[in-house]
């Protein structure tokens, strides 16, 4: 009966690919990712399009429907663009972050960037930023993440944002494009940005998801790095279909053997504590969550994409760029502040 069920993961997802206007192309040297192709000194262009103030609260207990207080809080810029960006840039990397900004806390995100050191290029978006909040409860060590979705920005800022990375993109030598747009977002504009980095010779990275992902790969990313889950959401399946150990292995086994025969890009599938699956370019591999005494596990999986494209524009292997991601990520889950492998 697994065999079957497995059987027709894999089947559904020759199916996807073969009506998803993918088209076809013949993997070469001129697509598939080389060590070769490394640069000593990378200069990094972190994109998100949903920028978070992110609210960080730790309880030793949280009694539903009462009335819980804490002193041990802090608030922070974070976000699946301002990570990798911090995160390269306490690295010793250089690194810019582009995002839409608007509303009453926008010098207040701008300041604390400034603290962080974190190079940031913004449009206007004519939107609040949106808060999220962290609850973390130290007697189960759980961490509840409260997301608000983003207010619309306003009709002009997704043209604003190409243009201004149109600007950018020639003085950098990978780009990395990261997580959800906000509401208003044109469709496509991620797209646009890889045809963007393609023209000018940059590297691209993927953290990103559903039709971003897949109109992003006729551009020849290096690496994508969704989770299971993202990665199940972008192929159409169920998530509950795939979650266990066997399906999950035949999905991310066809999947990334396609992504790397068809477009050169490495596949690189994160599962929580549970090993990251990815694909070497001849078969399956894993690598182990580290094990470390977790504070604060939000931001992990975008310290990882970090890692990965740094050890890649460096000129390291694919075996080398996840063990450098699995790193960063257990280094950052010690850490409470988001984001940060820095205590």
């Amino acid at each position: 009966m697994a065999a079957l069920h497995c059987g027709a993961v894999l089947c559904y997802v020759l199916f996807m690919f073969q009506h998803n206007d993918i088209s076809r192309t013949e993997l070469s040297e001129s697509t598939a990712y080389s060590p070769s192709r490394h640069n000593k000194n990378p200069r990094f262009l972190c994109v998100c399009l949903n920028p978070v103030i992110q609210k960080t609260l730790v309880f030793k207990t949280i009694e539903p429907g009462e009335v819980n207080r804490t002193g041990n809080w802090r608030i922070d810029v974070a976000g699946k663009g301002i990570i990798p960006t911090r995160i390269l840039t306490q690295l010793g990397e250089k690194a810019v972050h582009l995002t839409q900004l608007g509303g009453p806390t926008r010098e207040w995100f701008l300041a604390m960037c400034a603290e962080d050191n974190i190079a940031i290029e913004w449009v206007e978006s004519g939107a609040l930023i949106r808060f999220c909040t962290t609850l973390i409860e130290e007697s189960t060590g759980h961490a509840t993440e409260l997301v608000e979705e983003s207010l619309p920005v306003a009709p002009s800022t997704s043209d604003a944002l190409v243009e201004r990375f149109a600007s950018l993109v020639d003085a950098q030598t990978a780009v990395l494009l990261s997580g959800t747009v906000a509401t208003g977002i044109a469709p496509g504009t991620m797209a646009r940005f890889a045809r963007l980095a393609a023209d000018a010779g940059a590297s691209l990275y993927l953290d990103i998801k559903k039709q971003d992902l897949l109109e992003c790969l006729k551009f020849h990313p290096v690496c994508a790095k969704p989770n299971l889950e993202e990665l199940a959401q972008t192929l159409g399946i169920s998530y509950e279909e795939v979650r266990d150990e066997k399906p999950a292995r035949a999905l991310v086994a066809e999947t990334s053997r396609r992504f790397f025969e068809e477009y050169g890009t490495y596949l690189v599938v994160t599962r929580g504590a549970r090993p990251t699956l990815y694909w070497d370019g001849r078969m399956l591999c894993e690598e182990p969550v580290q094990s470390v005494q977790v504070k604060n596990p939000i931001g992990s999986g975008d310290a990882f994409g970090a890692g990965i494209a740094r050890i890649l524009e460096r000129g390291g292997s694919i075996y080398e760029a996840v063990k450098e991601g699995t790193r960063l990520g257990a280094l950052n889950a010690a850490q409470l502040k988001p984001g940060t492998i820095l205590s």
